[in-house]
């Protein structure tokens, strides 16, 4: 294990996007089949491209379990910290090169993030069809998850590029060396 591998600003960084995953899938809630749609999403991309990728799996997971737990879905905690958290690695294992650097205008970011989002329609679209017991429950949420998917890729790009415009990647960065 490295020296730095959980340093106290990686686990600053984690622990306040964590709570920002949470907030923004809590704010707004708009109920689709089996669940609801939110931003918590863009939130989650935006940790992996700009905190870091670990950060955004262990934020991805725990903000998006929490705000599970909080509002009323907790049978869904366990499936969304997996789902989420796997959402993150997935974008952050496409989006990264070989030397640790992400560009939010490259096309393997943009593949990486709709990737993950493919993985989380299909994430949830699975596990509703094995919570309710059903193949046509679990698919009677996959457009309203996809049209949350696309929401969630514009609002992550949208707020990635004000980021990249404030060149605030260093400041949000969960390493020392500036490094997402």
């Amino acid at each position: 294990m490295k020296s730095n591998q959980y340093s106290v600003r990686f686990l600053c960084m984690t622990a306040v996007m964590a709570a920002l995953v949470c907030i923004m899938t809590m704010v707004i809630q708009i109920p689709i089949p089996l669940g609801y749609a939110h931003l918590g999403d863009a939130f989650i991309l935006l940790t992996v491209l700009f905190v870091g990728k670990r950060s955004g799996f262990w934020a991805g997971g725990i903000g998006s379990a929490l705000a599970d737990l909080l509002t009323g879905y907790a049978y869904w905690a366990i499936p969304t910290f997996i789902i989420k958290s796997l959402m993150a690695w997935m974008t952050g294992k496409i989006a990264y090169q070989k030397d640790e650097t992400c560009s939010l205008f490259s096309a393997r970011t943009w593949i990486a993030c709709v990737l993950g989002m493919v993985w989380m329609v299909v994430g949830y679209t699975v596990a509703g069809m094995f919570l309710y017991g059903s193949v046509a429950a679990g698919l009677s949420s996959a457009p309203g998850l996809a049209v949350k998917g696309v929401l969630n890729l514009v609002i992550c790009y949208a707020v990635g590029m004000l980021f990249e415009k404030a060149k605030i990647r260093p400041l949000l960065a969960a390493d020392r060396k500036g490094n997402a």
